[in-house]
């Protein structure tokens, strides 16, 4: 058997832990530089908040309706994650963490364990020791566990938060609730097709012939469907693969037209990168920098805009790719366009110790030298101690985080006191 555990609206109930008064009040967590909506509370949903929503669109609903709105708190998020992941682990020491508020458990050799009263039991130890609220689903197969733990949510009164697929009538009757669209691994575009079909539940799904799924949706969409189907073919993920690609993307917080200004950014997002691939041991083979306006100013003339530059050997070297990346800038730069955001993302990637090697052009050998020092001084001082020429010197570019909470768990200056 396999169980799927949730972190119930993780973000908002992160908040909530720390600031009890938040307790059935609507929330919403915005992004990086409190652009839009990527978190709801359930009274946020019910007040009709979508995902993706710009917090300047809905600033008005927001004050009528007394939304709570936050930045991104990720420090905190993510050790209030570590913190749930560590409790499951002491379950069963096979466990997938599949997001950071999602991890899939095999349970092997629970045979003769009463399920629903174990998921009870993970399910107020996490509630005890860190005040996050869980949904556990049970079932024969991953994808079905995920359908499990969908029902022990969207019926959290009568499931009281755990739910077993444990027969072929719940494993039918759980099917034939459960939107095409809802079923994990069918995308839009997967979803789009199947309804055109008449396909419109999981259940329908299932009925197709194998031959069909595999010729529209190849052999990922079949194992969905022996899946759903109570066939096992998808085993745990022990360890995350390295990255296929990395990005570093930001919105500003106010308009750039000086190429000076975008340049400095790039810059600083290809170093970004940079230490990311060299973190995971690996370089990368090509670049792509990207330039956009403002969509939402329609007054304002519109631009966007992005290059792919390859480099000559792969590399992870923080000013190589800087310099690439600033080389791709200057190609798509276009004069009187206010800019609002811009990205760089690191692709080709392939492991440092497998780097096809260039008989005509190879990297300085001292790069690798000054990179290996730079990471070493970051990890002690912290970062923005050394930069390159390109970065500003001067000033320390932040995200605009004026909703910002205290870091209670990550920051000493920033736990809570008691009187």
């Amino acid at each position: 058997m396999f169980a799927l555990v949730d972190c119930n609206n993780f973000y908002a109930s992160c908040e909530r832990v720390f600031n009890p008064k938040l307790d059935k009040k609507p929330i919403v967590i915005l992004s990086n530089n409190d652009g839009c909506v990527i978190a709801r509370s359930n009274e946020a949903k019910a007040l009709g908040i979508p995902m993706g929503a710009p917090a300047f669109k809905y600033d008005p609903l927001f004050k009528r309706n007394k939304v709570h709105v936050f930045s991104s708190n990720f420090p905190l998020y993510g050790d209030m994650s570590s913190r749930v992941m560590n409790i499951l682990s002491s379950y069963t020491p096979n466990i997938e963490i599949y997001s950071i508020d999602e991890a899939f458990l095999e349970l092997k050799g629970f045979e003769n364990y009463n399920l629903e009263e174990y998921g009870k039991e993970i399910r107020k130890k996490i509630l005890k020791w860190t005040g996050i609220p869980v949904s556990i689903g049970f079932a024969p197969t991953k994808a079905l566990a995920k359908v499990a733990n969908r029902i022990s949510k969207k019926f959290d009164k009568k499931t009281k938060g755990v739910y077993t697929i444990d027969s072929e009538e719940k494993r039918e009757k759980a099917l034939k609730w459960l939107k095409i669209e809802d079923v994990w691994g069918i995308g839009y575009k997967h979803a789009t097709r199947l309804k055109s079909y008449k396909i419109n539940k999981a259940y329908d799904f299932i009925k197709l012939p194998d031959d069909w799924v595999r010729k529209q949706m190849s052999v990922v969409g079949l194992r969905l469907k022996k899946e759903l189907e109570g066939e096992s073919v998808l085993s745990l993920e022990e360890s995350r693969s390295p990255k296929k690609a990395i990005a570093t993307t930001r919105s500003f917080e106010k308009n750039l037209t000086c190429f000076e200004d975008l340049k400095e950014r790039i810059s600083t997002f290809s170093i970004c990168c940079s230490e990311k691939l060299r973190f995971q041991k690996s370089n990368c083979n090509s670049i792509y920098v990207f330039v956009k306006s403002n969509r939402h100013q329609k007054n304002k003339l519109q631009y966007r805009n992005g290059i792919v530059m390859t480099l000559p050997y792969g590399s992870n070297s923080s000013i190589t790719i800087s310099k690439y990346a600033v080389e791709g800038l200057k190609k798509i730069y276009k004069k009187g366009i206010e800019y609002k955001k811009a990205g760089v993302i690191v692709m080709g990637l392939v492991p440092n110790n497998k780097t096809q090697l260039n008989i005509f052009e190879k990297e300085n050998p001292k790069h690798q030298i000054l990179m290996k020092t730079l990471d070493f001084i970051t990890k002690k001082e912290g970062p923005n101690k050394i930069k390159l020429a390109s970065q500003d010197l001067k000033r320390v570019w932040k995200m605009k985080q004026t909703k910002l909470s205290s870091r209670y768990t990550t920051e000493l200056n920033e736990i809570i006191s008691l009187k």
